[in-house]
């Protein structure tokens, strides 16, 4: 198969390590990005569910509610944490 060219913005002191890393163990940078996507690959295709919503189109009208929260929700709040409350009284626990 052939190989493509790609550049990456890696901070510098990961880009140090991963060449120790790489010389450690007799391998090369390209070939450790490459088997992590590929392993990442995998994973994806194992789980049919994720394949399911990738090969669903998105209808205009959810994809038209996209970004309308930007900017809404204060940073300091974690939407977990205020689901997770907005349950628990919902629910009287």
């Amino acid at each position: 198969m052939a190989t493509i060219k790609l550049t990456l913005s890696v901070k510098d002191d990961t880009v140090e390590w991963a060449k120790k890393y790489a010389r450690r163990n007799h391998t090369s940078v390209s070939k450790i990005v490459q088997n992590h996507l590929e392993n990442i690959k995998k994973e994806v295709n194992k789980d049919p569910l994720h394949e399911k919503i990738h090969e669903e189109d998105i209808s205009p009208e959810i994809l038209a509610l996209t970004g309308i929260l930007k900017g809404k929700i204060p940073a300091d709040v974690n939407l977990w944490d205020a689901k997770y409350e907005y349950l628990k009284k919902k629910n009287d626990l």
